[in-house]
């Protein structure tokens, strides 16, 4: 979930990453500097023979030692993958004997701990109540990035549960992995769920890393880390493997400090799965979207830019205002535009996760949480409050009990609030108001400023507009957009369904004229010293 849905939540339950190389010397091992760098510029070395991805991992694990576990103190990864060197030793020879398997080959990923992974990991949702399921296989998207070459290095910490168990959650925290801290001011929250996976990657412990998110979750983190996110549409990265809230929103997508770098990784994450029908729906094809980075690509474009999201700090305002002027000097028409109904599915969105939640969990755990003490969301509920001195110190499971009572995804009020939320999101919708204006996509802030971590009061986040594209099931990408106070500030675009190669264009373009990604300096907070490692 993410910032958004959290706001929602709230009142429902009240009432119902650019640097270049600094020199080609050599990489040797973990003396290689990997901060800020691309997964072109490593795959650049590695073919020249200057690095290897055994060189590449060991400085990863390095880098986490030194600013994950050490010194600022991240806690953005919850799990080294053991076995990450011996596949990069692999990956090694068989370049070596056979070449590249392509951009991939050899560059650390991240993943999620809550995408299944059949190797000597743990699949938690940082759940302990999943410590020691043994998944039946790899999820889907994993062995698409097995298959492309890249070294899973780990999982990252999140939002237990994916943000889905409270409404006064503090995001970014779980049982298992505890707080993962903001490397721009460590006393700031990253949002989330996909907290780790942001943290990670803006502190350059990866190459790149995948999130996933039901509403938020993907882009906000992004937003709050000065990262490239990408959620994308339903159905065009299987969700096979993944512990669910919702399946009709639920979706994993790609986490970077470049747009170029999440092109990359959705295109090897993106196709067709057996397993989940509605990747194999409709006559898609597979897309490169690597080749929709365009520097020029926002001429000609016609931008909306939504005035009613709901984004309360006009300071943020102010520097949104700044990124639609940049847009117009690339080449861009620009029309001030509201989202239409966006207030008529904030309830029924909870309805419908609260139904799938209690159906999607239930299946996740018969298949995959084989040797875990839960197989089912009622065991779940009954292991947190057996342990609620480990799992719930400092918020309860108010929503995962809501979810328990519901009753089955045949039930008239479940179909109701499905058949609301997708006509009001959609027909009348994102898909009104483009075809009113003629837009090619709609931009927006994409939401507030880090908000200081607080146990006893949970998130206080400052709004978002992420559910408008979450709900509708439809791409969002945002990209650095500026800056308030040494705190990053994201620019969202979307669009309909299948769009993805479009965003990418208008945020390749954006990025590549104003190069807004800014590089953490770890601050104990804000107006505090540097912390510098």
């Amino acid at each position: 979930m993410g910032m958004d849905r959290r706001t929602f939540l709230a009142t429902a339950g009240a009432g119902a990453a650019l640097a270049g190389t600094s020199g080609l010397a050599t990489a040797k091992g973990a003396d290689f500097d990997v901060a800020e760098k691309s997964a072109a510029e490593l795959q650049a070395l590695m073919a020249q023979g200057k690095l290897t991805a055994v060189a590449l991992t060991q400085a990863y694990l390095k880098r986490i030692q030194q600013i994950d576990k050490s010194g600022p103190a991240i806690n953005a990864v919850i799990e080294l993958n053991p076995d990450a060197l011996d596949i990069a030793a692999a990956l090694d020879r068989e370049r070596k004997q056979k070449g590249a398997r392509g951009p991939l080959h050899g560059i650390p990923v991240l993943l999620k701990d809550n995408i299944a992974t059949r190797d000597r990991m743990q699949t938690t949702a940082g759940s302990l109540a999943l410590v020691g399921a043994k998944a039946p296989r790899d999820a889907h998207l994993v062995t698409r990035l097995r298959d492309a070459g890249a070294v899973i290095l780990g999982k990252t910490n999140l939002s237990e549960w994916a943000n889905i168990r409270s409404t006064r959650s503090t995001s970014g925290w779980s049982g298992r992995g505890g707080l993962t801290r903001n490397p721009y001011a460590l006393d700031r929250n990253t949002s989330g769920s996909s907290s780790g996976s942001g943290a990670a990657i803006a502190a350059s412990l990866a190459t790149i890393a995948v999130g996933t998110e039901t509403d938020g979750s993907i882009v906000s983190p992004s937003s709050m880390c000065s990262l490239v996110g990408i959620k994308p549409t339903l159905g065009l990265v299987s969700r096979d493997g993944i512990i669910p809230i919702a399946h009709s929103q639920d979706t994993a997508g790609p986490m970077a400090r470049t747009v170029a770098d999440a092109a990359l990784l959705l295109t090897a994450m993106a196709g067709a799965d057996p397993r989940d029908k509605i990747t194999t729906e409709g006559s898609r094809k597979p897309i490169d979207y690597t080749k929709a980075l365009d520097r020029n690509g926002l001429a000609g474009a016609r931008i909306g830019y939504a005035r009613n999201a709901l984004v309360p700090n006009r300071r943020i305002w102010t520097v949104t205002d700044d990124a639609v002027k940049k847009l117009q000097a690339l080449g861009a028409t620009v029309v001030e535009v509201e989202i239409p109904n966006t207030d008529k599915y904030g309830d029924s969105e909870l309805e419908v996760l609260l139904y799938e939640l209690k159906a999607d969990l239930n299946a996740y755990l018969a298949e995959f949480a084989e040797g875990a003490p839960v197989r089912s969301l009622a065991e779940v509920i009954a292991f947190n409050e057996k342990n609620r001195a480990r799992e719930m110190p400092y918020f309860d499971q108010e929503l995962f009990i809501k979810a328990q009572e519901k009753g089955g995804l045949d039930t008239p009020a479940y179909r109701d609030a499905l058949a609301n939320n997708q006509r009001y999101s959609r027909a009348e919708g994102i898909d009104k108001v483009m075809d009113e204006h003629k837009l090619d996509a709609i931009v927006a802030p994409t939401g507030s400023l880090p908000w200081l971590s607080d146990y006893v009061n949970g998130d206080h986040e400052g709004g978002g507009f992420s559910s408008p594209a979450a709900v509708a099931g439809y791409p969002h990408i945002t990209v650095p957009g500026g800056q308030l106070a040494g705190l990053p500030v994201g620019l969202s675009f979307f669009g309909r369904a299948f769009t993805e190669d479009k965003l990418i264009r208008y945020a390749y373009a954006f990025e590549q004229a104003t190069r807004l990604r800014m590089v953490p300096q770890y601050r104990k907070s804000v107006g505090a010293g540097f912390e510098r490692l």
